[in-house]
């Protein structure tokens, strides 16, 4: 089917005489055939949203429709990819046309050259049914591909070839129960805009360890869970989700760069190559995917980008992996959809977002979750959605941050004052919040005790009591406090700037285990109660504050990973002996 332009609005084209076409159909639009995708249908007239620079295009050009919705390419040779908003393979992009990459570029996603040792797993006479693995193929050294049946196919496995193949070669041949054959490859192709299926989605029941303290303890994400990072200019958010990205206890990390600095897409590409997997040893690159969609490229493409890269992390969880999503920003996403929404004289919604902003932004948290994956075999896999949001000036009444807010469990509320004091990073513990607190108890409890969140608890409390104590202290001055006041104030100190605050850029700091963080927080809540059974017995308050070990408590964070459980002891046991000391010389005055 062809047609021809009308009208060119930007990224919008309008077409006609393409009456047979529907909508989510890709087309190419115009002599250098550039990538576009129908919004609308009106008779025979077509709406078309370009994920491509429309200068030039002019009615009367030539419109082809393809037949086929907006899909991504599905198989061996994604890991270690870079691609753009569209799944186009960006390093091949350069190769092909140079640093300055032209428009109207058809480059396949998957390289159909390079051949892969496919295992088979399935024998000849197998009944199988979408899901279920023909084989694997070993990708990267640390991520081993299932190659799957695709989830709408089922029959009879009547043979299959093990060997040498590219992923456009068939390597099995299927039987359907009305006697067709189906030919398979290592690679297929999946719609966008679709979430692929699963058998059952679980309630989230461990959490996704991150290695940053503030995040872990007091406000965690479920593996298969969501969570948005908002926060206004510098207050670091992408840093976030760089040691998200980094450090989560997950097989395989989708970083999708959706309209933000080329400058931050770039330190992503320079670090993760040389950063060793604290897993497996390697490179982090051997299990991340990039997509690029920077604040210089297409606008429209952002909005593909995010559908793109969670139906790729949707794959990988359909093997059995724990698979996270690092978009940064939704906002540049949700700007994106207001204009082409406004291109489209659609009504406006609130702050000229178009009206439908908060169902699609919760059609794609929706698509998280720990599930039941399709096949006869079972196994579980995750997808963990990490989305950054950008509001204008730190504002968290605008439309995104509230439409995020009512369907995320997980709101890390980054505050522009922390950044300015450098306490980094930069969440706001009075203004986050965790809804897995209570589904992830029992895995707590069952790891580390009862203890470790009653220590939380407890934190949390101390900090809010830091803040109302402050109120006072603005008004009077810390000296005119009681000694139990000052304690109050001095351990949410030490909370803050000795347990919260962490360095994403020394080794040491950079990530912090589960059982570092818990023995860190006992001991500055060790600390709490010995003062307070010291300045009980007459001991002086600016002597408890001012005792060595104190300094020590301070530095532990600071402390090599393989000595930090014998120095804590050793630290413990030291201010133990002082305080104890200062306390037998109150009772004595």
């Amino acid at each position: 089917m062809s047609g021809k332009i009308v009208k060119v609005s930007g990224p919008l084209v309008v077409a006609s005489g393409l009456a047979d076409a529907n909508m989510s159909d890709v087309v190419r639009v115009g002599p250098q055939h550039l990538i576009g995708e129908i919004l609308t249908m009106k008779g025979d007239t077509a709406s078309i949203q370009v994920y491509e620079e429309t200068s030039g295009l002019g009615p009367g050009a030539d419109v082809l429709t393809t037949g086929a919705p907006m899909s991504v390419e599905l198989g061996p040779g994604m890991i270690e990819g870079i691609y753009d908003g569209i799944q186009r393979p960006l390093e091949k992009i350069v190769e092909k046309v140079g640093p300055c990459i032209t428009r109207g570029v058809e480059i396949p996603a998957l390289d159909y050259e390079k051949k892969w040792d496919f295992v088979p797993v399935a024998k000849p006479g197998d009944k199988l049914v979408g899901g279920d693995v023909l084989g694997t193929v070993q990708e990267t050294e640390v991520v081993l591909h299932k190659i799957m049946v695709p989830p709408l196919v089922k029959g009879t496995l009547v043979s299959i070839e093990s060997g040498l193949h590219t992923v456009k070669d068939d390597i099995a041949v299927l039987k359907t129960e009305d006697g067709k054959e189906v030919k398979l490859q290592m690679a297929h192709k999946w719609p966008v805009r679709v979430g692929r299926p699963y058998k059952q989605k679980f309630p989230p029941r461990r959490p996704l360890c991150s290695g940053q303290r503030i995040i872990d303890t007091l406000f965690p994400i479920a593996k298969g869970g969501t969570a948005a990072v908002p926060g206004p200019f510098g207050s670091g958010k992408t840093v976030v989700q760089h040691q998200l990205a980094k450090w989560s206890d997950v097989d395989i990390v989708i970083y999708i760069g959706c309209g933000e600095r080329g400058n931050e897409m770039t330190d992503v590409l320079r670090e993760f190559p040389e950063l060793k997997d604290p897993r497996t040893g390697e490179s982090l690159m051997k299990r991340t995917v990039l997509i690029a969609n920077t604040s210089d490229m297409p606008v429209a493409a952002r909005e593909a980008s995010v559908y793109t890269g969670i139906t790729i992390a949707e794959y990988f969880r359909d093997m059995g992996y724990d698979v996270a999503v690092i978009a940064d920003s939704t906002s540049r996403w949700a700007e994106a959809l207001r204009e082409m929404s406004g291109r489209l004289e659609e009504m406006p919604g609130e702050e000229g977002y178009p009206a439908y902003l908060a169902s699609r932004i919760a059609q794609f948290y929706e698509r998280a979750g720990s599930v039941q994956c399709i096949g006869t075999e079972e196994r579980t896999g995750s997808l963990t959605a990490v989305g950054a949001v950008s509001p204008p000036g730190g504002d968290l009444s605008e439309p995104v941050s509230q439409a995020t807010m009512r369907i995320v469990k997980v709101f890390w509320a980054l505050d522009s004052a922390l950044a300015y004091r450098r306490h980094f990073p930069a969440i706001n513990w009075l203004t986050s919040y965790s809804l897995y607190l209570d589904s992830l108890k029992p895995w707590y409890d069952e790891n580390f005790g009862p203890d470790f969140m009653i220590d939380r608890t407890r934190a949390m409390s101390i900090l809010q009591n830091e803040a109302s104590l402050n109120e006072i202290v603005q008004l009077v001055g810390k000296d005119a406090l009681s000694p139990a006041d000052q304690i109050t104030l001095e351990v949410a100190r030490m909370i803050r700037e000795d347990f919260l605050q962490q360095n994403a850029f020394t080794d040491v700091d950079g990530y912090s285990s589960y059982d570092r963080q818990e023995k860190l927080l006992a001991m500055v809540l060790k600390y709490e109660d010995l003062c307070r059974d010291a300045a009980a017995k007459g001991a002086s308050v600016a002597d408890l504050f001012n005792i060595p070990s104190r300094e020590k408590i301070g530095r532990a964070k600071s402390v090599l990973p393989e000595e930090y459980e014998t120095e804590y002891a050793k630290i413990e046991a030291e201010m133990t002996a002082e305080i104890s000391e200062l306390a037998a010389k109150g009772e004595v005055a």
